[in-house]
C-alpha cells in the first residue's frame, strides 16, 4: 500500500462525500478504485482495510475542510467504466474450429445455480458465442447418497436459472437416461485387464490405499472379473458388497488415485428412473464416456476437478481414444456470499428461506429478484478472465457493474425506513411540487409529490441530528427539537427555518398525506418497514427503482398494484 495509492483512495473518499452530502460509504469507494485499476483486484482484501481507515478519517472532517482538500487533490474523480481493453481476455481454445465447438454444463440437481456457478455459466457461454458452437446442459443425475439425493424439482429450477442468466442450452441430457451406455465401456475396460470386481470392506480398502497394498481380489483373472461383473448386473450383490474398480498404479503419489471405483451398486430410488438400474457409474467414469459420445470438443471446469481429468485421460489412453482437452479456472468468491448448498437446500425445504429466490441463497434467481441484471453478472465474471488463481472480491465489485447498467434509466423514489411523524411550526403552504425522476437524466421526466407537512422522517436521522438544523432533501430547512424519541407513537414538532439550499445534513422525507406503507426485504432475510411516496402506487411488479439514500430495489413480482404495503426487495447500494 503506497503513499500514492492512499492519496487516490483519499480523493475517491472525498469525491464520494461530495456526491452524497457528506455521507461516505466504503463499498462504492472500493468499487470505483477497483473499476479504474483492475490490476488491484488481487489485493481487494487489503485495499478494503485501507479504504475503511481512510473513510473513517474523512468522516470526521467538516464540509469546508473536505471541500478544500478535495480541491487541493485535483477535484472530484469522474466515475468511468474501464475500457474493454483493460479487462482480462479469455485465451483462444486450443484447436477450436469455428462452428464446431461443443461444450457442456454439468450441474448435480440438488440445488439452484448460484453466484459460485457464474464462472461455469459465462466462461462456457462466452466461448460458445465466440466460436458459434453448441453448449449442452447435461444433468449429472447419477444416483447420489442418502445425504446427497437428486431432487426432481431442481431439474426445472436449473433450467429456469439458465434462462434468467441468459445462457440457454442448445440441448439437454440426463445421465440417468444413459446408464445402459456405460456398461459396454465397463466391459471394454475389463477386457483390457484394467479393472476387477472388488469386495473388500471399506476400512480394509482405505488402509490398502494409504499403504499402497494390493487388494486380495486385485489379481483375479479376466474371466473372474467378467463373471463378477455379470453378477453385479444380475443383482447377486447388495449395495456396498461389490464395486468395479480400475487398476491404477498403487504407488501413485496421490492415494486417492489408486484403484478408483468405476461402477457401484445402489438400491436407492431415482426420481426419474426409479429402481430400473442397480449398477451406476461414478461421475468421472460417466464423463469419460459422455465427453466422447456427446462429441465434446473442450471441457472447461474448475481446477478442483483435476483428479477427474486424470481419470478420463487414463481411461481414454487405455482404450486408445483421443478425448477433448481440459481448461480450468480458479475459485471466484464474493466475500459477502456465504454459500452452503446443503444449508440452502435444508432451509428452502423447511420454509425458513423464501424459496430459492431468497437473497440468502445467492442463487441466480435471487440475484434476478434483487434487480441484478444477467449482463452485469456476465461482465463481472468475465472481467477476471480464465485465471487459475482463487479470487475473492467484495460484492460491491458486482454491484458496480449492475449500477453502470441500471443507474441511467432508474427512477428515484422517496422511502423512509422506521418513520417518525414530524409536525412543522411555521411551514409555508407548499401543496404539490415537481421532482425529477433522475437528477441527471431530464429525459426521464418529472413526477408530482405532495409536499405539505406533517412529514415522515427516519428515526435514526432524527436521533443523530437532534437539536440541529437539517434540510429535507429538495424541499426546506428545519430545526429539530432536542428531545429524544421515545416509543413508536411519538410525534415530534420541528421549526421551519427557510428554503435556502444551505450545506446542511440532508434527510429523506415523505409527506403523510400521500404516503404508502412499504415492506423491504433485506439481504439477510429480514423485512424493513417504512413509508414511501405516493407515486409508488403507479409502479408495477418487477420495476427497478432507487430508494433515495437507501439503494436500488426491485418491486416484488407477487405484489399487486393497489394493495398495501408495497413489497420490494433490496438490490444493492
Amino acid at each position: 500500500m503506497t503513499a500514492e495509492l492512499e492519496l487516490r483512495v483519499r480523493r475517491l473518499a472525498l469525491t464520494n462525500a461530495a456526491e452524497h452530502a457528506g455521507e461516505i460509504r466504503p463499498g462504492p469507494v472500493l468499487a470505483r478504485l477497483l473499476a479504474t485499476d483492475p490490476a488491484l483486484r488481487s489485493q481487494a482484501a487489503e485495499l478494503g482495510r485501507l479504504v475503511g481507515r481512510v473513510v473513517a478519517g474523512v468522516g470526521t472532517m467538516s464540509p469546508e475542510a473536505r471541500d478544500a482538500e478535495l480541491a487541493r487533490l485535483g477535484g472530484p474523480i469522474e466515475s468511468t467504466r474501464p475500457a474493454t481493453s483493460d479487462r482480462a481476455e479469455l485465451p483462444p481454445l486450443p484447436g477450436a474450429v469455428d462452428g464446431k465447438v461443443v461444450l457442456r454444463l454439468a450441474p448435480f440437481p440438488n440445488g439452484a445455480l448460484h453466484i459460485g456457478n457464474a464462472r461455469m455459466l459465462y466462461v462456457n457461454d462466452e466461448y460458445r458465442r465466440r466460436y458459434r458452437g453448441k453448449l449442452y446442459l447435461v444433468f449429472d443425475d447419477t444416483i447420489g447418497s442418502e445425504e446427497k439425493r437428486v431432487d426432481p424439482a431442481i431439474f426445472d429450477v436449473i433450467q429456469n436459472d439458465l434462462v434468467l442468466a441468459g445462457v440457454p442450452p442448445d440441448d439437454v441430457f440426463y445421465k440417468s437416461d444413459r446408464i445402459p451406455r456405460f456398461y459396454p465401456w465397463a466391459v471394454r475396460v475389463i477386457e483390457r485387464g484394467a479393472a476387477y470386481v472388488c469386495r473388500c470392506p471399506a476400512e480394509l480398502l482405505r488402509k490398502n490405499r494409504e499403504s499402497g497394498t494390493a487388494c486380495p481380489e486385485r489379481s483375479q483373472s479376466l474371466e473372474e472379473t467378467l463373471e463378477g461383473w455379470e453378477k453385479m448386473l444380475a443383482g447377486a450383490f447388495g449395495p456396498g458388497e461389490a464395486v468395479l474398480r480400475l487398476r491404477t498404479d498403487l504407488a501413485d503419489p496421490d492415494p486417492a488415485f489408486r484403484d478408483r471405483v468405476l461402477m457401484r451398486i445402489s438400491d436407492l430410488e431415482h426420481p426419474r428412473v426409479g429402481r430400473k438400474y442397480r449398477v451406476w457409474p461414478m461421475l468421472e467414469f460417466s464423463w469419460a464416456v459422455d465427453d466422447v459420445e456427446l462429441g465434446l470438443t473442450h471441457v472447461l471446469r474448475g481446477k478442483d476437478l483435476v483428479i477427474e481429468d486424470r481419470m478420463e485421460e487414463f481411461i481414454w489412453k487405455l482404450l486408445g481414444i483421443q478425448g477433448p482437452p481440459f481448461l480450468h479456472w480458479g475459485l471466484l468468491r464474493l466475500r459477502e456470499a456465504k454459500i452452503a448448498k446443503s444449508k440452502s437446500f435444508k432451509e428452502v425445504k423447511s420454509g425458513v428461506y423464501d424459496g430459492w429466490s431468497d437473497p440468502r441463497t445467492w442463487s441466480i434467481d435471487s440475484l434476478a429478484r434483487r434487480g441484478i441484471r444477467a449482463e452485469a453478472l456476465r461482465r463481472f465474471t468475465l472481467s477476471f478472465g480464465l485465471s487459475l488463481s482463487d479470487i475473492e472480491v467484495p460484492a460491491e465489485t458486482l454491484y458496480a457493474e449492475n449500477r453502470q447498467l441500471i443507474d441511467p434509466t432508474t427512477a428515484r423514489r422517496a422511502f423512509v425506513p422506521d418513520p417518525v411523524l414530524v409536525e412543522v411550526e411555521g411551514a409555508p403552504e407548499l401543496g404539490v411540487i415537481e421532482l425529477p425522476n433522475h437528477p441527471d437524466r431530464p429525459e426521464l421526466g418529472r413526477r408530482e409529490v405532495v409536499a405539505a407537512p406533517p412529514y415522515w422522517l427516519p428515526r435514526a436521522e432524527l436521533e443523530r441530528h437532534a437539536g440541529e438544523e437539517i434540510r429535507l432533501k429538495d424541499l426546506l430547512n428545519l430545526k429539530l427539537p432536542l428531545e429524544r424519541i421515545a416509543g413508536d407513537a411519538t410525534r415530534l414538532v420541528a421549526r421551519f427555518t427557510g428554503r435556502e439550499n444551505k450545506k446542511l445534513p440532508r434527510i429523506q422525507w415523505v409527506a403523510r398525506e400521500s404516503s404508502i406503507p412499504v415492506e423491504l426485504l433485506e439481504l439477510d432475510g429480514s423485512r424493513r418497514t417504512g413509508q414511501g411516496e405516493g407515486s409508488l402506487r403507479s409502479s408495477a411488479p418487477g420495476d427497478v427503482l432507487q430508494f433515495e439514500r437507501v439503494g436500488f430495489v426491485r418491486l416484488e413480482d407477487k405484489w399487486k398494484p393497489g394493495t398495501e404495503p408495497v413489497l420490494a426487495c433490496f438490490g444493492h447500494p
